[in-house]
């Protein structure tokens, strides 16, 4: 695998969480978890691959830092790089918006060069609806702690054995 960050932000903790299990399974060094609060336009330079992932506020809005974030991002060369995107949500209370903000960051960068992987199938999940979707898919990892933190576990493995090969 070529060289690997994870850049999440979280609130709460839970998203942080979800990050740092998925550094866990890539086996990507705790170096290379950085919260968004704390990136530069220069953060991706000596990264090959991008884990971008943030929880879901409100009617669907990113993770405050988040916003500062993406500007840092759409300032960096992100041409060639791979990203996988991966999110937090509540879909009972929320199914309406339900990580609606995965959905934001990759409207926010999709013209940026980069290639993106790691869509996720609907099959499974319980909302009424989410800007995340795009084509029928997911666009990143949907993980909803609040009310399925039993499938956690088992929808990250399965989300990494999908792009495993693409990193």
């Amino acid at each position: 695998m070529k060289k690997t960050c994870i850049i999440y932000g979280s609130s709460t903790g839970t998203c942080q969480a979800v990050a740092e299990k998925i550094a866990d399974i890539l086996g990507v060094s705790s170096d290379d978890v950085i919260d968004v609060a704390n990136i530069s336009p220069s953060t991706p330079d000596t990264y090959s691959n991008l884990f971008l992932g943030t929880s879901t506020w409100g009617a669907g809005e990113l993770q405050d830092d988040w916003y500062d974030g993406l500007e840092c991002l759409k300032k960096a060369n992100l041409k060639d790089k791979t990203i996988a995107l991966f999110g937090c949500g509540d879909s009972e209370s929320y199914g309406d918006t339900f990580c609606s903000a995965i959905g934001e960051i990759y409207n926010a960068l999709k013209d940026s060069g980069a290639r993106f992987v790691g869509a996720v199938s609907t099959d499974g999940y319980t909302y009424d609806d989410s800007a995340a979707v795009i084509d029928g898919c997911f666009v990143g990892l949907a993980i909803d702690e609040v009310n399925e933190p039993d499938k956690t576990d088992s929808r990250i493995c399965a989300w990494i054995d999908e792009i495993k090969d693409s990193l």
